[in-house]
């Protein structure tokens, strides 16, 4: 870019404000045929975009003739100029060429574009961003005001002011200073900001105020906003934070549970951040803190009255004093119920006695029990409920382990799903039983420190495969039931209740395919006893050797009978022979 400037008839100066070097060249070459008396012999093909120097050689009513020592005169709008002084013939003054051949064949100018050129230079060579300028707020725009510091500056919306902003009209036709934010030098525009110097002004006046404020002070505020974590309180013009931790030494949700908006507090300054104009206030500080001995006002094992102040999900507070609030655990509140909601067994209100659990002063936390103040029933389950007795209960849920019975409130026992049979597989209780029976059974074994009670139906009646062995020894024939085939054989129930299993190589005598050919679930068969294992609760059966000796058998009496048809025959012939002697 470049700049020049040339004396033109003593009088004249043209000046190029923004123009590549191209031009300037251009330029210098005109004006050089210019003094020579060659080309056109005027500057009529001079491009727009100039600062010219002009004398006043004409005033009428509406326009400022001036000479700038082209071919014509300019004129200029005589509402352009607002100093009188300037309008007098001869008078110097700076014009923008704006067209070189108007309409009527006459260059056009103006005084007011050459003014906001200058301006703009001002503020360029004067101004960085970051410096403060006066303005007059003129008019709305999208997305802020317009704002005349010389020349027109963009003022964002969120740049007015430090408040929230209900009419932009309020601002209209206003002075007031401005920080430079930025120096489009591009596109010769302005952003500047008043909310910047507003918040300088008011940190300063913060930062000054907050000299007055010393930790330990009490002071009054007023409340001026109320959030989750606390209350924000005015005092004497500065902003403090009252935290909702440093409000009650009770437990509260919300601080709204104990201020509104208005309300005049009685604070103590607990710190005072002036780098970061903070100022933190506290409220309980001003009483003394319950919490202190308090292992000593309430040991383990205290019994105490309260009254329930909150529930929750997993139990109920209960403020035993003024500030001091204990919790109640759901698994706290029964020995024979089991508790899903505190307020199955209390309510919001209700006042109860409770036992000391645990005390954590550090934490500001007391456990409390209300089953305590009963009698434990696992206390006398070894003396009620000894190793072998039986007992009668009602089943009370199934699971896929076992069945719980109540054997009495708050005590249950479990049947474990391997101790309902001798003899069957059980693969679920569901099975066997179901909800809301009355079963009989053995306890196993009391755990009273763990709260458990094992139980056993199958206990009731004698191991069978303790004499397996005995009811069906090697070779014995036995009858059953199919109840099961598989691709390996079938498993047979015994009359006795035990079941065996006959595997494909012992299910006939005869070649066969599959064993469905030769076996059907629910068929009634005859087998032979091959082999009896108690120790794993296995009988392995066969029908192929029960089959084996039958058709020996039967082949037995056929040869039997022959031999007596043949005896009777010949005992017939001699009985005819001596009957034909005779």
């Amino acid at each position: 870019m470049s700049k020049f400037k040339h004396d033109w008839n003593s009088s004249n100066i043209i000046e190029d404000v923004d123009y590549h070097e191209e031009d300037a060249k251009a330029f210098r070459k005109l004006l050089g045929a210019k003094e020579k008396g060659e080309g056109p012999g005027s500057f009529a093909s001079l491009s727009s975009g100039y600062v010219l120097k002009g004398h006043i050689v004409e005033l009428t009513k509406d326009f400022v003739v001036i000479d700038v020592g082209l071919k014509s005169e300019g004129l200029v709008p005589i509402g352009e100029f607002n100093n009188a002084e300037e309008l007098s013939l001869g008078s110097e003054i700076e014009v923008f060429l704006d067209q070189t051949e108007g309409e009527d064949g006459q260059i056009v100018l103006s005084r007011d574009k050459a003014k906001r050129l200058r301006l703009w230079e001002n503020i360029v060579e004067n101004c960085t961003e970051g410096s403060i300028v006066s303005g007059k707020v003129i008019r709305k725009v999208k997305g802020g005001l317009m704002v005349d510091i010389g020349i027109e500056a963009f003022l964002p919306g969120s740049q007015i002011d430090n408040k929230r902003i209900k009419n932009l009209d309020e601002y209209l036709d206003k002075t007031y200073d401005f920080k430079i934010l930025k120096i489009n030098t591009d596109r010769k525009n302005i952003v500047i900001s008043r909310r910047e110097l507003l918040e300088e002004e008011r940190m300063t006046k913060k930062v000054e105020m907050l000299e007055n404020f010393h930790e330990g002070e009490i002071r009054h505020g007023i409340v001026k906003n109320i959030t989750d974590f606390g209350v924000f309180l005015d005092i004497d013009g500065v902003d403090g934070l009252l935290h909702i931790t440093d409000m009650t030494w009770k437990r509260i949700k919300h601080p709204s549970e104990i201020v509104q908006l208005g309300d005049d507090l009685e604070v103590i300054i607990l710190h005072v951040d002036k780098d970061k104009g903070r100022v933190a206030l506290g409220m309980k500080q001003k009483d003394s803190n319950p919490w202190e001995e308090i292992e000593k006002r309430y040991p383990p094992g205290t019994r105490v009255k309260g009254k329930v102040v909150s529930l929750v999900p997993y139990g109920a507070f209960i403020e035993i004093e003024p500030g001091i609030e204990g919790l109640t655990h759901v698994s706290e509140m029964s020995w024979t119920k089991t508790v899903n909601d505190p307020s199955e067994i209390v309510k919001k209100g209700d006042e109860v006695e409770a036992i000391v659990l645990a005390v954590q002063k550090d934490e500001g936390k007391i456990s409390l029990g209300m089953k305590q103040l009963e009698k434990n029933p696992w206390d006398e389950v070894e003396k009620k409920y000894p190793i072998g007795s039986g007992v009668n209960a009602e089943i009370r849920n199934l699971t896929n382990y076992g069945a719980f019975v109540e054997l009495e409130p708050g005590v249950d026992g479990l049947i474990h799903i391997s101790d309902l049979s001798w003899i069957k597989k059980v693969s679920h209780p569901s099975e066997v039983f179901k909800k809301g029976d009355k079963v009989d059974a053995v306890v196993l074994s009391v755990d009273k420190e763990n709260k458990k009670i094992a139980l056993g139906v199958k206990q009731l009646s004698q191991n069978p495969w303790e004499h397996a062995k005995d009811l069906m020894p090697m070779d014995a024939l036995v009858k059953g039931i199919v109840t099961k085939i598989t691709a390996f054989g079938a498993f047979v129930e015994l009359d006795n209740g035990l079941e065996g299993l006959i595997h494909v190589t012992e299910l006939s005598d005869q070649p066969f395919g599959k064993v469905e050919e030769i076996i059907s679930k629910g068929q009634e068969v005859t087998a032979k006893v091959i082999k009896v294992d108690p120790e794993n609760k296995k009988i392995s059966l066969s029908i192929k050797e029960y089959l084996i000796e039958k058709n020996k058998e039967n082949r037995d009496d056929i040869l039997v009978g022959e031999k007596k048809k043949t005896k009777k025959k010949k005992t017939k012939e001699k009985a005819a022979e001596k009957e034909e002697v005779e």
